[in-house]
């Protein structure tokens, strides 16, 4: 009777992700290829595959040294009634590694989250759902928008009014690796926030590298000795923490520009239903 009011357990999400793992992998990495790419080209189009990446981690340079960023995540959280945070993460329990901690899962929003299988997680309130955010920051880890198909196929849940929130790192999830020789299909399926920048100090940079070995994208490149980022930009941020010159800076538009141009993306893809999203001022964070 469980099943038919929810999705499937978390024994049969990881064996389905096991199975699919190298799947994926082989998928993103032949999706260049020509005429496959054309062939999994239906399997990563907007609106079914759409993430946006924010940068939860990182204070910017303002008076009361406010995480800006994470806010931003945290004012979305607070505008949605039904939250589901999944209690392990399913990218780096089966990668088996202990940190980042496994015990920072996804968060899913919407109606649709009621179908997820409580051996996943719970249903949490918006304290509980911002405190989660927060460890997620403290921990390094990025926060991506996920409106992708493959989440309410493994988790048994509707689509439409669903949107997930993934705290990812580098070297794990399976958003953010095999992308650096990705086909245009993936090349599509990040969008920036508008209204988030990265720029690069001339002065400071030595293009020693670290943030072009590491950008999940490869879109930051090394000229002349300095750093340059590229138009595929996400925004993630992941540059400005690595680079041990201070060299790269993230810059955001206010905080009412940023939350609203979050909440059109989201209504782009998806109905997810959110409570003040015609007049963001009065989301209302918990402290």
């Amino acid at each position: 009777m469980m099943f038919i009011h929810h999705g499937p357990g978390k024994s049969i999400v990881k064996t389905a992700v096991w199975l699919s793992w190298p799947i994926i992998i082989a998928a993103k990495r032949l999706s260049n290829v020509p005429v496959f790419k054309w062939l999994i080209h239906p399997f990563f189009m907007r609106p079914y595959n759409e993430v946006t990446s924010i940068p939860i981690n990182i204070t910017l340079p303002k008076p009361d040294s406010i995480a800006l960023p994470r806010r931003i995540i945290e004012r979305l959280v607070a505008d949605v009634d039904e939250k589901f945070i999944i209690e392990e993460c399913i990218c780096r329990s089966h990668n088996k590694v202990d940190f980042p901690p496994q015990n920072i899962g996804c968060m899913a929003l919407g109606p649709a989250a009621r179908r997820i299988h409580p051996s996943h997680g719970r249903m949490v309130s918006t304290k509980e759902a911002i405190s989660h955010v927060r460890r997620a920051a403290d921990a390094g880890l990025i926060a991506n928008i996920a409106h992708v198909w493959i989440d309410p196929i493994a988790f048994g849940t509707r689509f439409r009014d669903l949107m997930f929130i993934c705290f990812c790192d580098d070297k794990n999830c399976i958003y953010r690796t095999y992308m650096k020789n990705r086909g245009p299909t993936l090349d599509r399926a990040y969008r920036r926030l508008p209204g988030i920048t990265l720029s690069v100090e001339k002065e400071k940079c030595e293009g020693c590298g670290q943030c072009s070995d590491n950008c999940f994208l490869a879109n930051i490149i090394i000229d002349n000795g300095k750093a340059v980022i590229g138009e595929s930009c996400a925004g993630c941020g992941r540059c400005v923490d690595l680079c041990p010159h201070g060299a790269i800076t993230l810059l955001i538009e206010d905080e009412e520009t940023l939350y609203l141009a979050l909440i059109e993306q989201i209504k782009d893809v998806s109905e997810l239903p959110l409570r003040g999203s015609d007049n963001s001022s009065e989301s209302v964070i918990p402290d």
